[in-house]
């Protein structure tokens, strides 16, 4: 998974394709938990390109998106938000599947 440089970035990639921003951070648990099967949930929806995003460097990011909890998700397709799994619990790979596929 590709980790975002920059604000601009973000702008540039939501515009183009399917987009997933996963929103993260170093010292979250519950992120952490997600990352074994991370790989397995990105081969499975290959359609799509994952983007780690960390919240702590792009705190007015997260603030724009009304992203307050990790982690979380949002989904774009060509510019337009399909959809958005944000809360501060704990995700499983179940659930992760579950948002992807009703994008």
């Amino acid at each position: 998974m590709e980790n975002l440089q920059s604000v601009e970035q973000y702008n540039a990639l939501k515009e183009q394709g399917k987009h997933v921003f996963l929103f993260t951070a170093g010292w979250c648990p519950d992120c952490h938990f997600i990352e074994p099967f991370m790989p397995e949930v990105e081969e499975k929806y290959s359609e799509y390109t994952f983007i780690s995003v960390d919240r702590d460097q792009f705190i007015d990011l997260c603030g724009e998106l009304d992203v307050y909890g990790i982690p979380s998700f949002v989904a774009y397709n060509k510019g337009e938000e399909t959809g958005r799994f944000i809360s501060k619990d704990r995700k499983t790979q179940e659930e992760i599947e579950t948002f992807l596929q009703a994008q």
